[in-house]
């Protein structure tokens, strides 16, 4: 899940402009003459999907006209196009054809298309900058070795918590799941929930009680969720004693649920921040999800977007000379990506560090927790993947046997990734 939870649903390409010197020019069917006439020797194609953010599309637009400003011989045709549920098959289709782009997004970075030959490696744009940025991302586009993928925004999901409903019912804020459990147990009163993770009271939930136990997804070439029965069987006694909410007007990406009262306790993103502060003031916290147990691990979960290069583009070297200027050496550019349209984390940890909106408070112990507690999903995993293991959490929730549930789940996944491995 990324940030951006209220997507328009315009068309695909409906904004397409050509950057040429710091000239913007309508894109025309033959853009690199175009390009040429300017007096750039080379076009790049850049493709975003279309954010919902106000000022998002402005501002890309901005970045490319610096960019070409300081390299007159490039010029970036930046297509924004379509939204989150379109934008992936659009740009699955574009890339088998002629007409690819040679910078584009990834919502959810796909190892399987670096082992595909379609995606560039990045080590190399890294360079030494490589030790700056957030372990967990770098992990997460890591494959066989090699880095694919530029995160250009992490998004840190987390437990916000209401200080003065755990002082009124006597509670800490809890740092394994038994706590967790009683907590919620605790602040349920009335129409007060203890928790709220979803609408389906599961959510996150099973991939944060898998990685708060030690356990993980995928390890190399075997699917190995099962491993975490014990952790993900706790849904059970979540559930059980009616302290989850469930059903509310808006899903977990959305802090209403928390802002209104409706729960204590409420596992959501970073970008819901400053509508939480406008609404409670200080009257609020934001912890990690706690380690299952005394040898478990806090978790919290990493997403955003991310920038790659096509491997098969005609201009490999200068779509990495824009991916480095853009991602890694302009510091304000990505502060102003990552607050100014949206409340993000720049993945930098030292631009993150620079970045006045999270200098303090909340929005502070947030980057921290991202930094020291950041996981991502494996980028082996898919979204059938995703789908058996989440109906199998459900059927857990609510009576099913743990291991026999999730053994059973875990055999489709292998294969699954038995098939994307070759």
């Amino acid at each position: 899940m990324t940030a951006s939870s209220a997507l328009s649903r315009r068309g695909f390409l409906g904004t397409s402009l050509l950057f040429v010197a710091g000239a913007a020019v309508g894109c025309s069917s033959n853009p690199q003459q175009t390009a040429s006439a300017k007096g750039a020797e080379v076009t790049l194609t850049q493709w975003y999907h279309q954010y919902g953010e106000e000022g998002t599309q402005a501002a890309v637009k901005r970045y490319a006209e610096e960019f070409t400003k300081a390299n007159p011989d490039i010029a970036i045709n930046v297509v924004w196009g379509a939204d989150t549920s379109q934008y992936e098959t659009k740009l699955n289709a574009a890339l088998l054809g002629a007409d690819a782009p040679d910078v584009f997004e990834l919502g959810d970075f796909r190892a399987e298309m670096a082992r595909k030959g379609q995606l560039e490696p990045l080590d190399d744009v890294y360079g030494a900058a490589k030790s700056g940025f957030v372990k967990a991302d770098l992990d997460y586009l890591t494959v066989d070795g090699k880095i694919y993928g530029m995160k250009t925004i992490d998004d840190i999901m987390m437990l916000f918590y209401r200080k003065s409903m755990l002082k009124k019912a006597g509670v800490d804020v809890p740092t394994t799941f038994a706590e967790l459990a009683d907590t919620a147990k605790k602040l349920t009163d009335g129409d007060v929930k203890g928790l709220f993770i979803g609408n389906d009271g599961i959510g996150d939930s099973p991939y944060l009680l898998a990685w708060s136990q030690g356990k993980d997804l995928i390890d190399g070439k075997k699917v190995v969720y099962a491993d975490a029965a014990t952790s993900i069987g706790g849904l059970r006694d979540l559930h059980s004693d009616k302290s989850v909410l469930l059903g509310f007007t808006t899903d977990w990406y959305d802090a209403g649920a928390f802002t209104q009262g409706a729960a204590a306790m409420q596992w959501c993103g970073l970008w819901a921040l400053p509508t939480v502060e406008k609404a409670l003031g200080d009257d609020f916290g934001v912890a990690p999800w706690p380690a299952y147990d005394s040898s478990g691990k806090p978790v919290a979960r990493l997403g955003g977007w991310t920038q790659a290069v096509n491997a098969k583009s005609k201009h490999v070297a200068e779509a990495k000379k824009y991916l480095r200027w853009l991602w890694i050496k302009q510091a304000d550019i990505q502060i102003d990506w990552a607050v100014k349209y949206g409340f993000h984390v720049p993945p930098q940890t030292e631009v993150a560090a620079k970045t006045p909106e999270l200098s303090k408070g909340p929005a502070k112990d947030a980057v921290t927790i991202g930094t020291k507690y950041g996981i991502s999903f494996p980028a082996e995993w898919t979204q059938a993947m995703q789908a058996e293991f989440i109906a199998a959490a459900a059927d857990i929730a609510k009576g099913s046997a743990p291991e026999k549930t999730l053994n059973k789940a875990q055999s489709k996944a292998q294969s699954e990734l038995d098939k994307q491995m070759g």
